[in-house]
Protein backbone atom coordinates (compact mmCIF):
# COMPACT_ATOMS: atom_id res chain seq x y z
CA UNK A 1 0.00 0.00 0.00
CA UNK A 2 1.18 3.70 -0.99
CA UNK A 3 1.23 6.05 2.29
CA UNK A 4 1.76 9.95 1.12
CA UNK A 5 2.88 12.55 3.43
CA UNK A 6 1.28 15.75 3.71
CA UNK A 7 2.91 18.67 3.06
CA UNK A 8 1.37 21.90 1.72
CA UNK A 9 3.74 24.55 0.40
CA UNK A 10 2.58 27.70 0.08
CA UNK A 11 4.45 29.76 -3.06
CA UNK A 12 3.05 33.37 -2.55
CA UNK A 13 1.71 34.07 0.78
CA UNK A 14 -0.10 37.00 0.79
CA UNK A 15 -1.24 39.34 3.48
CA UNK A 16 -3.85 40.20 4.89
CA UNK A 17 -4.80 44.31 4.20
CA UNK A 18 -3.75 46.48 6.74
CA UNK A 19 -4.36 49.87 7.00
CA UNK A 20 -2.90 52.49 9.59
CA UNK A 21 -6.13 54.50 9.44
CA UNK A 22 -7.94 51.65 9.67
CA UNK A 23 -6.53 50.16 13.01
CA UNK A 24 -9.00 51.96 15.50
CA UNK A 25 -12.37 50.75 13.76
CA UNK A 26 -15.40 52.47 14.26
CA UNK A 27 -17.74 51.20 16.93
CA UNK A 28 -20.82 51.84 14.11
CA UNK A 29 -21.22 51.89 10.22
CA UNK A 30 -22.67 55.17 8.63
CA UNK A 31 -25.12 55.57 6.28
CA UNK A 32 -21.94 57.13 3.76
CA UNK A 33 -19.61 54.21 4.12
CA UNK A 34 -22.34 51.53 3.63
CA UNK A 35 -23.74 53.32 0.57
CA UNK A 36 -20.74 53.50 -0.93
CA UNK A 37 -19.86 50.00 -0.22
CA UNK A 38 -22.81 48.11 -1.15
CA UNK A 39 -22.55 50.74 -4.58
CA UNK A 40 -19.26 49.51 -5.34
CA UNK A 41 -17.67 46.36 -3.66
CA UNK A 42 -20.38 44.01 -5.47
CA UNK A 43 -18.97 44.40 -8.78
CA UNK A 44 -14.96 43.95 -7.27
CA UNK A 45 -16.53 40.91 -5.44
CA UNK A 46 -17.73 39.40 -8.90
CA UNK A 47 -14.74 40.51 -10.89
CA UNK A 48 -12.34 38.61 -8.48
CA UNK A 49 -14.34 35.56 -8.90
CA UNK A 50 -16.06 34.92 -5.76
CA UNK A 51 -20.17 33.92 -5.99
CA UNK A 52 -20.51 35.51 -3.15
CA UNK A 53 -23.90 37.29 -2.52
CA UNK A 54 -23.01 40.01 -1.13
CA UNK A 55 -26.04 41.11 1.60
CA UNK A 56 -24.14 43.89 3.46
CA UNK A 57 -21.17 46.27 2.62
CA UNK A 58 -18.87 49.02 3.77
CA UNK A 59 -16.21 51.24 2.74
CA UNK A 60 -13.31 51.11 5.19
CA UNK A 61 -11.16 53.59 3.90
CA UNK A 62 -8.14 54.08 1.15
CA UNK A 63 -4.70 55.02 0.84
CA UNK A 64 -1.81 55.86 -1.33
CA UNK A 65 1.60 54.38 -1.21
CA UNK A 66 4.12 56.80 -0.56
CA UNK A 67 6.64 55.27 -3.29
CA UNK A 68 4.26 54.02 -6.20
CA UNK A 69 1.58 56.99 -5.37
CA UNK A 70 -1.26 53.91 -6.00
CA UNK A 71 -4.50 54.11 -4.54
CA UNK A 72 -5.74 51.24 -2.85
CA UNK A 73 -9.19 51.22 -1.43
CA UNK A 74 -10.39 48.57 0.80
CA UNK A 75 -14.13 47.61 1.37
CA UNK A 76 -15.57 45.27 3.94
CA UNK A 77 -18.66 42.70 2.95
CA UNK A 78 -21.15 40.36 4.16
CA UNK A 79 -21.79 37.39 2.09
CA UNK A 80 -25.24 35.66 2.69
CA UNK A 81 -24.91 31.72 4.08
CA UNK A 82 -20.89 32.37 3.02
CA UNK A 83 -17.73 33.85 5.23
CA UNK A 84 -17.34 37.48 5.18
CA UNK A 85 -14.59 38.99 2.85
CA UNK A 86 -12.35 41.93 3.24
CA UNK A 87 -12.07 43.74 -0.54
CA UNK A 88 -8.72 44.85 -1.21
CA UNK A 89 -8.72 46.67 -4.68
CA UNK A 90 -4.95 48.24 -5.95
CA UNK A 91 -5.98 51.37 -8.44
CA UNK A 92 -3.67 49.97 -11.24
CA UNK A 93 -4.15 46.30 -10.68
CA UNK A 94 -6.91 44.45 -13.00
CA UNK A 95 -8.69 42.35 -9.68
CA UNK A 96 -8.98 42.97 -6.59
CA UNK A 97 -7.65 40.63 -3.73
CA UNK A 98 -9.94 38.80 -1.39
CA UNK A 99 -9.15 38.10 2.21
CA UNK A 100 -11.62 36.11 4.97
CA UNK A 101 -13.27 37.73 8.22
CA UNK A 102 -11.04 35.10 9.95
CA UNK A 103 -7.54 36.06 8.35
CA UNK A 104 -7.68 39.27 9.54
CA UNK A 105 -9.32 38.33 13.36
CA UNK A 106 -6.24 35.90 13.05
CA UNK A 107 -3.78 38.92 12.02
CA UNK A 108 -4.96 40.67 14.80
CA UNK A 109 -4.58 37.82 17.83
CA UNK A 110 -1.04 37.32 16.33
CA UNK A 111 -0.28 40.96 18.00
CA UNK A 112 -0.81 42.73 14.17
CA UNK A 113 -2.57 45.50 15.68
CA UNK A 114 -2.41 47.36 12.58
CA UNK A 115 -4.53 44.69 10.45
CA UNK A 116 -8.23 45.68 9.25
CA UNK A 117 -11.10 44.05 11.25
CA UNK A 118 -14.41 43.11 10.24
CA UNK A 119 -17.56 44.92 11.78
CA UNK A 120 -20.28 44.64 9.54
CA UNK A 121 -22.95 42.62 12.16
CA UNK A 122 -23.39 39.57 9.67
CA UNK A 123 -19.35 39.18 10.38
CA UNK A 124 -18.98 39.43 14.21
CA UNK A 125 -17.90 35.80 14.62
CA UNK A 126 -15.54 35.54 11.86
CA UNK A 127 -15.24 31.89 12.01
CA UNK A 128 -18.51 31.28 11.26
CA UNK A 129 -18.84 31.26 8.04
CA UNK A 130 -15.52 29.06 7.71
CA UNK A 131 -17.37 26.48 9.99
CA UNK A 132 -19.64 25.81 7.48
CA UNK A 133 -17.05 24.86 5.06
CA UNK A 134 -15.21 22.34 7.91
CA UNK A 135 -19.25 20.86 8.26
CA UNK A 136 -18.91 20.13 4.49
CA UNK A 137 -16.12 17.84 4.69
CA UNK A 138 -18.01 15.52 6.68
CA UNK A 139 -15.11 15.20 10.08
CA UNK A 140 -16.11 14.98 13.14
CA UNK A 141 -15.27 18.26 14.92
CA UNK A 142 -16.77 19.95 17.05
CA UNK A 143 -14.30 23.19 16.71
CA UNK A 144 -13.28 25.03 19.54
CA UNK A 145 -10.09 27.55 18.05
CA UNK A 146 -9.42 28.37 15.12
CA UNK A 147 -6.40 30.29 13.23
CA UNK A 148 -5.27 31.61 9.81
CA UNK A 149 -2.47 29.64 8.20
CA UNK A 150 -1.95 31.45 5.25
CA UNK A 151 -3.25 32.67 1.65
CA UNK A 152 -2.56 31.81 -1.94
CA UNK A 153 -3.97 32.89 -4.96
CA UNK A 154 -5.86 29.69 -5.42
CA UNK A 155 -6.46 28.41 -1.40
CA UNK A 156 -6.56 29.20 2.15
CA UNK A 157 -5.31 27.45 5.05
CA UNK A 158 -6.76 27.56 8.80
CA UNK A 159 -6.37 25.67 11.43
CA UNK A 160 -9.24 23.86 13.46
CA UNK A 161 -8.70 22.35 16.73
CA UNK A 162 -12.19 19.88 18.05
CA UNK A 163 -14.05 20.32 21.67
CA UNK A 164 -13.17 16.36 21.29
CA UNK A 165 -9.59 16.96 21.67
CA UNK A 166 -7.67 14.77 18.86
CA UNK A 167 -6.59 15.10 16.16
CA UNK A 168 -7.54 18.43 15.02
CA UNK A 169 -7.66 19.59 11.62
CA UNK A 170 -5.72 21.41 8.84
CA UNK A 171 -8.56 23.06 6.41
CA UNK A 172 -8.13 24.03 3.05
CA UNK A 173 -11.08 25.98 1.39
CA UNK A 174 -10.72 27.87 -2.18
CA UNK A 175 -9.73 31.29 -2.52
CA UNK A 176 -12.01 33.39 -2.88
CA UNK A 177 -13.97 30.77 -0.46
CA UNK A 178 -16.29 28.78 -2.76
CA UNK A 179 -18.51 25.99 -1.44
CA UNK A 180 -18.55 24.36 -5.30
CA UNK A 181 -14.61 24.31 -4.79
CA UNK A 182 -12.71 21.48 -3.24
CA UNK A 183 -12.74 21.36 0.25
CA UNK A 184 -10.45 19.48 2.28
CA UNK A 185 -9.62 18.54 6.10
CA UNK A 186 -6.18 16.43 7.37
CA UNK A 187 -5.59 15.44 10.83
CA UNK A 188 -3.33 17.68 12.48
CA UNK A 189 -0.78 14.76 12.96
CA UNK A 190 -0.19 14.45 9.17
CA UNK A 191 1.66 17.43 9.18
CA UNK A 192 5.61 18.10 10.48
CA UNK A 193 5.56 20.45 13.55
CA UNK A 194 8.59 22.17 11.18
CA UNK A 195 6.60 22.31 8.13
CA UNK A 196 5.56 25.76 6.95
CA UNK A 197 1.67 24.26 7.90
CA UNK A 198 1.51 22.82 11.09
CA UNK A 199 -0.96 23.07 13.89
CA UNK A 200 -0.63 24.84 17.06
CA UNK A 201 -4.02 24.79 18.64
CA UNK A 202 -3.62 21.00 19.09
CA UNK A 203 -0.64 19.45 20.89
CA UNK A 204 1.27 16.86 19.32
CA UNK A 205 0.34 14.49 22.19
CA UNK A 206 -3.49 15.51 21.95
CA UNK A 207 -3.02 14.80 18.15
CA UNK A 208 -2.07 10.89 19.10
CA UNK A 209 -4.56 10.57 21.13
CA UNK A 210 -6.44 9.70 18.42
CA UNK A 211 -4.98 6.44 18.78
CA UNK A 212 -6.27 5.33 22.06
CA UNK A 213 -10.01 6.62 20.83
CA UNK A 214 -9.57 3.85 17.69
CA UNK A 215 -8.52 1.21 19.96
CA UNK A 216 -11.25 1.47 21.49
CA UNK A 217 -13.71 1.48 18.81
CA UNK A 218 -12.28 -1.37 17.62
CA UNK A 219 -13.09 -3.26 20.71
CA UNK A 220 -9.25 -5.46 20.67
CA UNK A 221 -8.28 -6.13 24.15
CA UNK A 222 -5.09 -3.80 24.37
CA UNK A 223 -3.26 -1.91 27.02
CA UNK A 224 -1.37 0.74 25.13
CA UNK A 225 2.51 0.80 25.51
CA UNK A 226 3.30 2.99 22.34
CA UNK A 227 1.63 4.84 19.49
CA UNK A 228 2.76 5.96 16.26
CA UNK A 229 2.02 7.82 13.25
CA UNK A 230 1.88 5.59 9.66
CA UNK A 231 0.50 7.96 7.11
CA UNK A 232 -2.26 8.53 4.59
CA UNK A 233 -3.03 6.04 1.55
CA UNK A 234 -4.48 8.01 -1.93
CA UNK A 235 -7.80 6.92 -0.75
CA UNK A 236 -7.74 9.74 2.05
CA UNK A 237 -7.47 6.89 5.22
CA UNK A 238 -4.90 7.40 7.55
CA UNK A 239 -3.03 4.93 9.45
CA UNK A 240 -1.90 4.74 12.85
CA UNK A 241 0.21 1.77 14.85
CA UNK A 242 -0.64 1.04 18.34
CA UNK A 243 1.64 -1.19 20.84
CA UNK A 244 -0.12 -3.19 23.76
CA UNK A 245 1.30 -4.34 26.62
CA UNK A 246 0.94 -7.89 25.79
CA UNK A 247 3.13 -7.64 23.32
CA UNK A 248 1.01 -7.52 20.27
CA UNK A 249 0.02 -4.44 18.14
CA UNK A 250 -2.25 -3.30 15.18
CA UNK A 251 -2.51 -1.13 12.63
CA UNK A 252 -5.64 1.12 13.09
CA UNK A 253 -7.20 2.06 10.04
CA UNK A 254 -9.03 5.67 9.94
CA UNK A 255 -11.69 6.29 7.37
CA UNK A 256 -11.45 9.92 5.82
CA UNK A 257 -14.41 11.61 8.15
CA UNK A 258 -12.22 10.63 11.28
CA UNK A 259 -14.35 7.37 12.16
CA UNK A 260 -12.62 3.72 12.92
CA UNK A 261 -12.80 1.84 10.09
CA UNK A 262 -10.76 -1.46 10.87
CA UNK A 263 -8.05 -2.75 12.74
CA UNK A 264 -4.93 -5.21 11.19
CA UNK A 265 -3.01 -7.45 13.85
CA UNK A 266 1.04 -6.25 13.48
CA UNK A 267 1.53 -9.92 12.14
CA UNK A 268 -0.64 -9.04 8.70
CA UNK A 269 0.51 -5.97 8.17
CA UNK A 270 3.28 -5.95 6.15
CA UNK A 271 2.01 -4.66 3.11
CA UNK A 272 0.81 -0.85 4.72
CA UNK A 273 4.03 0.64 4.49
CA UNK A 274 6.74 -1.83 5.51
CA UNK A 275 4.10 -2.31 8.84
CA UNK A 276 4.91 -2.54 12.10
CA UNK A 277 7.72 -0.67 13.74
CA UNK A 278 6.67 -0.73 17.72
CA UNK A 279 6.19 -4.37 17.74
CA UNK A 280 8.11 -7.55 17.18
CA UNK A 281 6.13 -8.55 14.44
CA UNK A 282 8.23 -12.11 13.82
CA UNK A 283 7.18 -12.85 17.21
CA UNK A 284 3.54 -11.80 16.51
CA UNK A 285 3.54 -13.72 13.84
CA UNK A 286 4.41 -17.18 15.28
CA UNK A 287 1.90 -16.13 18.09
CA UNK A 288 -0.93 -15.65 15.31
CA UNK A 289 0.07 -19.22 12.86
CA UNK A 290 -0.50 -20.98 16.48
CA UNK A 291 -3.78 -18.83 17.07
CA UNK A 292 -4.97 -19.86 13.80
CA UNK A 293 -3.79 -23.78 14.61
CA UNK A 294 -5.90 -24.03 17.34
CA UNK A 295 -8.81 -22.03 15.38
CA UNK A 296 -8.76 -24.47 12.60
CA UNK A 297 -9.03 -27.30 14.80
CA UNK A 298 -11.33 -26.17 16.77
CA UNK A 299 -13.47 -26.14 13.43
CA UNK A 300 -12.64 -29.64 12.78
CA UNK A 301 -9.84 -28.72 9.95
CA UNK A 302 -6.46 -30.22 10.89
CA UNK A 303 -3.95 -27.62 10.06
CA UNK A 304 -1.14 -27.27 11.38
CA UNK A 305 -0.84 -23.08 10.37
CA UNK A 306 2.64 -22.73 8.49
CA UNK A 307 1.52 -19.28 6.68
CA UNK A 308 -1.56 -17.24 6.03
CA UNK A 309 -2.98 -14.20 4.56
CA UNK A 310 -6.15 -12.28 5.62
CA UNK A 311 -8.76 -11.34 3.04
CA UNK A 312 -10.13 -8.32 3.42
CA UNK A 313 -13.13 -8.51 3.78
CA UNK A 314 -15.97 -6.84 5.68
CA UNK A 315 -18.01 -10.07 7.11
CA UNK A 316 -20.15 -9.01 10.42
CA UNK A 317 -17.55 -9.31 13.03
CA UNK A 318 -15.75 -12.78 11.57
CA UNK A 319 -12.23 -12.88 10.21
CA UNK A 320 -11.30 -14.75 6.90
CA UNK A 321 -8.03 -15.85 6.39
CA UNK A 322 -6.54 -18.37 3.98
CA UNK A 323 -4.46 -20.61 5.45
CA UNK A 324 -1.33 -23.07 4.69
CA UNK A 325 -0.56 -26.07 6.60
CA UNK A 326 2.53 -28.02 7.34
CA UNK A 327 0.96 -31.06 8.44
CA UNK A 328 -1.29 -31.63 4.83
CA UNK A 329 -0.35 -30.25 1.36
CA UNK A 330 -3.89 -28.58 0.64
CA UNK A 331 -4.59 -25.57 2.85
CA UNK A 332 -8.05 -23.88 3.69
CA UNK A 333 -10.09 -20.68 4.42
CA UNK A 334 -11.29 -20.21 7.88
CA UNK A 335 -13.81 -17.90 8.79
CA UNK A 336 -13.26 -17.02 12.52
CA UNK A 337 -15.23 -14.96 14.77
CA UNK A 338 -13.62 -11.72 16.10
CA UNK A 339 -14.46 -12.12 19.60
CA UNK A 340 -13.76 -15.97 19.58
CA UNK A 341 -16.45 -18.92 19.13
CA UNK A 342 -16.69 -21.47 17.21
CA UNK A 343 -15.06 -20.82 13.71
CA UNK A 344 -15.79 -22.78 9.96
CA UNK A 345 -12.63 -24.05 7.57
CA UNK A 346 -13.21 -24.61 3.49
CA UNK A 347 -10.51 -26.50 2.13
CA UNK A 348 -9.18 -25.00 -0.94
CA UNK A 349 -10.48 -27.57 -3.21
CA UNK A 350 -13.83 -26.14 -2.29
CA UNK A 351 -13.45 -22.96 -0.89
CA UNK A 352 -14.20 -20.79 -4.32
CA UNK A 353 -17.93 -22.02 -4.10
CA UNK A 354 -18.21 -19.98 -1.33
CA UNK A 355 -16.34 -16.94 -3.11
CA UNK A 356 -12.57 -16.93 -1.40
CA UNK A 357 -9.93 -18.65 -3.86
CA UNK A 358 -6.66 -19.95 -2.43
CA UNK A 359 -3.28 -18.50 -3.33
CA UNK A 360 -0.83 -19.91 -0.86
CA UNK A 361 -1.75 -23.92 -1.83
CA UNK A 362 -1.37 -25.10 -5.35
CA UNK A 363 -4.27 -26.00 -7.31
CA UNK A 364 -3.46 -29.96 -7.12
CA UNK A 365 -3.33 -30.42 -3.82
CA UNK A 366 -6.73 -30.07 -3.75
CA UNK A 367 -7.41 -32.85 -6.17
CA UNK A 368 -7.15 -35.57 -3.77
CA UNK A 369 -10.41 -34.09 -2.38
CA UNK A 370 -12.12 -34.01 -5.69
CA UNK A 371 -11.18 -37.96 -6.13
CA UNK A 372 -12.79 -38.58 -2.67
CA UNK A 373 -16.30 -36.46 -4.15
CA UNK A 374 -16.24 -38.38 -6.71
CA UNK A 375 -15.75 -41.93 -5.15
CA UNK A 376 -18.94 -41.25 -2.66
CA UNK A 377 -20.79 -40.53 -6.06
CA UNK A 378 -19.61 -43.64 -6.72
CA UNK A 379 -17.33 -43.48 -9.25
CA UNK A 380 -13.91 -44.48 -8.45
CA UNK A 381 -11.98 -44.57 -12.01
CA UNK A 382 -11.34 -41.38 -12.43
CA UNK A 383 -8.32 -39.53 -10.60
CA UNK A 384 -8.88 -36.05 -10.49
CA UNK A 385 -5.83 -33.76 -12.64
CA UNK A 386 -7.98 -30.74 -13.39
CA UNK A 387 -10.51 -28.37 -12.22
CA UNK A 388 -12.73 -25.56 -12.63
CA UNK A 389 -15.06 -23.53 -10.37
CA UNK A 390 -18.25 -23.62 -12.51
CA UNK A 391 -20.35 -21.19 -10.07
CA UNK A 392 -24.27 -21.10 -8.81
CA UNK A 393 -27.18 -21.58 -10.00
CA UNK A 394 -30.12 -19.61 -9.74
CA UNK A 395 -31.16 -21.87 -7.82
CA UNK A 396 -28.25 -21.71 -5.63
CA UNK A 397 -26.94 -25.12 -6.60
CA UNK A 398 -22.83 -25.08 -6.75
CA UNK A 399 -20.55 -26.74 -9.71
CA UNK A 400 -17.14 -27.52 -9.84
CA UNK A 401 -15.88 -29.38 -13.08
CA UNK A 402 -13.04 -31.77 -13.18
CA UNK A 403 -10.73 -33.59 -15.58
CA UNK A 404 -9.60 -37.43 -15.42
CA UNK A 405 -5.69 -38.23 -15.08
CA UNK A 406 -7.04 -40.82 -18.01
CA UNK A 407 -7.87 -38.56 -20.68
CA UNK A 408 -11.41 -39.21 -20.49
CA UNK A 409 -13.99 -36.85 -20.62
CA UNK A 410 -14.65 -35.63 -17.00
CA UNK A 411 -17.69 -34.67 -14.61
CA UNK A 412 -19.33 -32.05 -13.50
CA UNK A 413 -20.19 -32.58 -9.64
CA UNK A 414 -22.82 -30.93 -8.23
CA UNK A 415 -22.72 -29.64 -3.98
CA UNK A 416 -24.86 -28.97 -1.59
CA UNK A 417 -23.63 -25.17 -0.76
CA UNK A 418 -25.20 -26.28 2.66
CA UNK A 419 -22.50 -28.63 3.25
CA UNK A 420 -20.56 -28.60 0.96
CA UNK A 421 -20.51 -32.20 0.25
CA UNK A 422 -21.19 -33.77 -3.37
CA UNK A 423 -24.30 -34.56 -4.14
CA UNK A 424 -24.87 -36.23 -7.65
CA UNK A 425 -22.81 -36.44 -11.01
CA UNK A 426 -23.28 -34.66 -14.52
CA UNK A 427 -20.93 -36.42 -17.62
CA UNK A 428 -19.16 -33.85 -19.20
CA UNK A 429 -21.05 -34.74 -22.49
CA UNK A 430 -24.48 -34.13 -20.83
CA UNK A 431 -23.41 -31.19 -19.44
CA UNK A 432 -24.09 -28.55 -21.72
CA UNK A 433 -27.03 -26.66 -20.10
CA UNK A 434 -24.54 -26.11 -16.62
CA UNK A 435 -23.85 -22.50 -17.96
CA UNK A 436 -22.39 -23.98 -21.06
CA UNK A 437 -20.65 -26.94 -20.64
CA UNK A 438 -17.62 -28.66 -19.60
CA UNK A 439 -14.47 -26.16 -20.88
CA UNK A 440 -11.09 -28.04 -19.47
CA UNK A 441 -8.96 -29.71 -22.17
CA UNK A 442 -10.26 -32.98 -22.52
CA UNK A 443 -14.02 -32.75 -21.41
CA UNK A 444 -15.14 -30.76 -24.02
CA UNK A 445 -15.01 -34.27 -26.92
CA UNK A 446 -17.81 -34.88 -28.47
Amino acid sequence: MRIIGLAIAMAAVIAAPSLAFAAAAPATVSKEARAKGMAEAPALVSGAGSDCQVADARLVGNAVDPKTKAKTTVYEVACTGNEGLLVMKVADQPKADLFTCEEAASAAASGNKGATQCILPANSDPKAGILAYLAKTGVTCTADKMRALGHSSTDVYFEVSCKEGAPGYILQISSPPSFSRPIKAEACIGFDPSSNIHCELTDRATQMSIVDRLVTASGKPCTIKDRGWIGIAPSGKAYYEVACQDGKGYVLEQASNGSFSRSIPCAEADAIAGGCKLTDTRKAKTDQAGLYTQLSKKAGFDCNVSGYAPFNVDLAGKEVVELACSNRPDGGIGIFPVSGGMGQVYDCAHSELKSFRCSLTKPSAAYPRLTADLKTLGKATCTVSSSRVVGLTASGTGYIEVGCADGLPGYMIEYNMATLAPKSLVLCVQAKGISGGCQLPGNNKS
